[in-house]
C-alpha cells in the first residue's frame, strides 16, 4: 500500500511539474537512505544485518556472546553500507550525465551487481569467520 501511494504520488509530481527528476530521484535517494540505515545501526551492539539474519533467516545465535559473530555482523553491516553509498554516487552520476532509458537499465545493473558482490563477499567472510572460530551453522527444526 505504501509503495502504491508513494508511486502515484511521484507520478502525480512528474505530470505536474513535467520533470522526470522527481522520479529518477527516487533511485539514489532510496540507496543513500539504506546506506544511513545500515551505518547507523554498524557500530552498536544490534547491527542492521544482525537483525535481519535473526528476523529473516531465523539465525540463532549461540547463548553467550561471541566475539568473533560480533565483529562479522558489525563489519558486514559497514560492507553493506558502503555498497550502498558507492550505489548511491554511481547512480547520481549516471542520471547527471546518461539519458533517461540508460539510466533506468544502468540502475537496474548496478542494483543486481551491488546486490550480488555483497552477498558473495558476505558469505566468503561468514564462511572464513566460522572456520577461524570453530562454529558450525546446524539446520534443524527451531
Amino acid at each position: 500500500m505504501i509503495s502504491g501511494l508513494v508511486l502515484t504520488l511521484q507520478t502525480v509530481l512528474v505530470i505536474a511539474t513535467g520533470s522526470m527528476l522527481l522520479f529518477l530521484l527516487q533511485f539514489p535517494l532510496a540507496n543513500l537512505a539504506l546506506c544511513i540505515l545500515f551505518a547507523r545501526t554498524a557500530p552498536t551492539g544490534r547491527p542492521l544485518v544482525d537483525q535481519l539474519a535473526a528476523e529473516v533467516v531465523a539465525l540463532r545465535r549461540p547463548s553467550a556472546t561471541h566475539a568473533g559473530l560480533d565483529r562479522f555482523f558489525r563489519g558486514v553491516t559497514w560492507l553493506w553500507a558502503g555498497i550502498f553509498a558507492a550505489s548511491t554516487v554511481g547512480l547520481v552520476l549516471l542520471m547527471v550525465f546518461e539519458p533517461v532509458p540508460v539510466f533506468l537499465l544502468a540502475t537496474t545493473l548496478v542494483t543486481v551487481a551491488g546486490v550480488v558482490a555483497g552477498t558473495a563477499v558476505s558469505v566468503v567472510w561468514l564462511m572464513s569467520m566460522l572456520r577461524r572460530h570453530g562454529l558450525r551453522v546446524r539446520f534443524g527444526p527451531a
